[in-house]
């Protein structure tokens, strides 16, 4: 424990990211550090003022709240349906004001459409005739089956929801689900009534766990589901009795995250494998409870591997490493990025994970790991179920290092499953340092009053900001675009979205079958006009494929010239300075310069009676063709302002035909004709 409290405090505080070049970096530390330092000096302020007024004034009642927690533990159940309803109402609260109501990612999104299609019965459906209007990020097309990179656990924990039309609940009330089953934990494993019940409100209440909770990601039912298993491997081992049913929950629980996130189930499963492995050899009579785990927790896998089989034609073959290759695993190899992986890269990452969870996890003033690591070194000695804990913890680290995606939407994602352990070890605090200093009263009231300060001050301003934070996010996702067509009376129409011509780019070659990698080491490689050009050299000759790749990468040879954010509001197109553009280049960027949205969302929702498309200018013909007399409207933001307006301005195909008919050659219009919002 006093490791786990090293480690916690040199990758919670230092900035190693910072030091490291290339990748990612912790933006603003300095501005972080001073802002945990005046938090930090707030509530010693606030603890120091409290405890001084309350030696002459009545401030202070030790076992204040040792009524609430005498009822709590008298009626468990009781407290465990209170807990579940209030959980519940902030849940939703998270989810219908917060976050709208909708998937805003592009993970949910496209979890959200392979549940719509398992909706529909079927694992895939027909794929798209012109894919490059309707693709995303994590789409498939294999095989004439249409289906997205995910396992299938979390599209069908969201299958009730859309099938009652009512999506919005499912992960509410999964997250109010762990907090009861956190409930019941926290009463088997800490001896303390009120350490359980302070560790009970901490995980359920914490804002990293409230606003995942209203998300649609599948760390959501991740998390129940390892709760629930830690709850049945701990009544599993309370005692010397064999227990085969208990052993059998704990399996399978440990199996079903396998089927939504693997490297979490990885991370639960192997220790407590481990643990179930060591008490069979102590005792042969416990086989049957591990055979029991094992055959429980082969169930979820098995499913797993069916899928599998039918969506790639092999058991072992998961459908992101179809789409990705082997570049998407775990180990030190170049990423799907481009970039290599390396063990420095893998540093950067947990290092930021850590310097977010510095907030995110209770929006303290102050740092908020301050709490449990003082905790850990405060904390006489280690219990049964902290080496459980400390075990899964040091393998999801390690895991993560290992692994090259930046995993950050709502907090740092990827490290939800330290929740548990870290609100634990946090709530102990205070006993902890009552038996380390039992003569220490004045400690005592100190601690007490920086804590009731430091939450209030959480609770009433750190809190609401960040809500409100995440409410101004993901704009363009949050918007109903079909809705929006039917009340200007735009029904039966092809709605060209109006996209950034980078991200036009890479649909486009997509459709030329360049895997999503090679996209994206040519995006970041070749000025976007000489790309566009190239793409439309090789559409014309119907080049695909590995043929089309190496005519792309072929033009790869300035990508150290290349500079961002010099020709349009969109920060990731690349140009070239000092080159030339057509006019064609010229009027994207005097589009993209106008606004442009995200036409992903549309993935998420069927239209009612229109055809959401990206708009992809002459090649628009080719839905135009698909889809003949239907009237045609284009999409977009009124302006490049954030949160602008969206219009839909009615097009003529004939004014369209003459202005696809006006592309010119390359050369002629300079790239430096300005940049930015001008």
């Amino acid at each position: 424990m006093r490791l786990a409290a090293l480690v916690m405090a040199i990758l919670g505080f230092v900035p190693f990211a910072n030091w490291i070049e290339g990748g990612h970096a912790f933006e603003n530390y300095g501005h972080f550090m001073g802002e945990w330092l005046n938090g930090l000096l707030i509530v010693a302020g606030c603890a120091a003022v409290l405890t001084i007024l309350s030696r002459r004034a009545p401030l202070w009642r030790p076992g204040f709240f040792a009524g609430v927690v005498r009822v709590a533990h008298a009626r468990p159940a009781r407290t465990g349906v209170l807990l579940f309803g209030v959980a519940l109402g902030v849940y939703l609260f998270a989810a219908l004001w917060v976050l709208s109501g909708r998937p805003l990612l592009i993970d949910e999104i496209d979890t959200f459409l392979n549940a719509r299609i398992f909706a529909q019965g079927k694992l895939w459906i027909d794929p798209p005739r012109h894919p490059e209007f309707f693709s995303a990020l994590h789409v498939i097309d294999f095989g004439g089956k249409y289906f997205t990179h995910f396992p299938p656990g979390g599209p069908l924990v969201l299958l009730p929801g859309i099938l009652l039309g009512v999506p919005w609940l499912t992960h509410p009330l999964l997250g109010a689900t762990s907090a009861v089953v956190f409930w019941g934990l926290a009463r088997r494993i800490e001896t303390r009534p009120a350490v359980a019940l302070a560790a009970t409100l901490l995980f359920a209440f914490s804002p990293f766990v409230v606003f995942l909770s209203g998300s649609y990601m599948n760390h959501v039912p991740v998390m129940t589901c390892l709760l629930v298993a830690m709850y049945a491997l701990v009544r599993q081992t309370e005692d010397e009795a064999t227990h085969i049913g208990w052993a059998a929950l704990a399996g399978f629980m440990l199996g079903l995250p396998a089927s939504m996130r693997p490297m979490d189930a990885i991370s639960f499963a192997v220790p407590a494998g481990i643990w179930m492995l060591w008490r069979t050899i102590k005792r042969p009579s416990r086989l049957p409870e591990l055979l029991a785990a094992g055959v429980a927790i082969a169930i979820p896998l098995l499913g797993v591997l069916w899928y599998n089989r039918q969506l790639t034609g092999h058991p072992l073959t998961f459908p992101f490493e179809l789409l990705w290759g082997k570049s998407h695993g775990l180990g030190f190899h170049e990423s799907p990025w481009g970039a290599p992986h390396t063990p420095a890269r893998g540093l950067e990452l947990i290092n930021l994970y850590f310097l977010r969870l510095q907030t995110n996890l209770f929006e303290l003033p102050g740092p908020s790991l301050l709490v449990p690591i003082a905790a850990l070194l405060a904390i006489p000695r280690v219990q049964r179920f902290d080496r459980y804990l400390l075990a899964t913890g040091a393998v999801v680290i390690t895991l993560y290092f290992a692994y090259w995606g930046d995993g950050i939407y709502l907090g740092p994602r990827y490290f939800v499953l330290l929740v548990p352990a870290l609100v634990l070890w946090s709530a102990r605090l205070p006993s902890a340092l009552r038996e380390r200093f039992p003569s220490r009263e004045l400690l005592h009231r100190g601690v007490g009053f920086a804590t009731l300060s430091a939450l209030v001050i959480a609770a009433f301003m750190s809190v609401p900001y960040r809500a409100l934070q995440y409410k101004s996010g993901f704009l363009p996702m949050r918007v109903d675009f079909d809705a929006l067509a039917e009340r200007q009376g735009v029904r039966n129409a092809i709605v060209f979205v109006r996209e950034a011509w980078g991200a036009q780019m890479i649909a486009r070659m997509w459709a030329l079958g360049v895997t999503r990698s090679q996209t994206e080491s040519i995006y970041r490689a070749v000025d976007a006009c000489v790309l566009d050009g190239a793409l439309r050299e090789l559409e014309r000759s119907n080049v695909r494929d590995q043929d089309a790749y190496r005519q792309l990468q072929a033009m790869a040879g300035d990508s150290a010239r290349l500079q961002t954010g010099i020709l349009s509001p969109d920060k990731w197109l690349r140009g070239l300075p000092g080159s030339t553009y057509s006019d064609d280049c010229a009027k994207r960027l005097v589009e993209d310069r106008a606004g442009f949205t995200l036409a992903t969302s549309t993935l998420a929702y069927p239209s009612r009676s229109n055809v959401f498309a990206r708009d992809l200018h002459a090649r628009d013909t080719l839905l135009i063709k698909q889809y003949p007399g239907r009237p045609l409207y284009l999409l977009r933001p009124a302006s490049s302002e954030i949160g602008a307006e969206f219009v839909l301005e009615r097009l003529r195909p004939d004014s369209l035909a003459n202005d696809w008919q006006s592309a010119t050659p390359l050369g002629g219009v300079p790239s430096g004709l300005g940049s930015g919002r001008d």
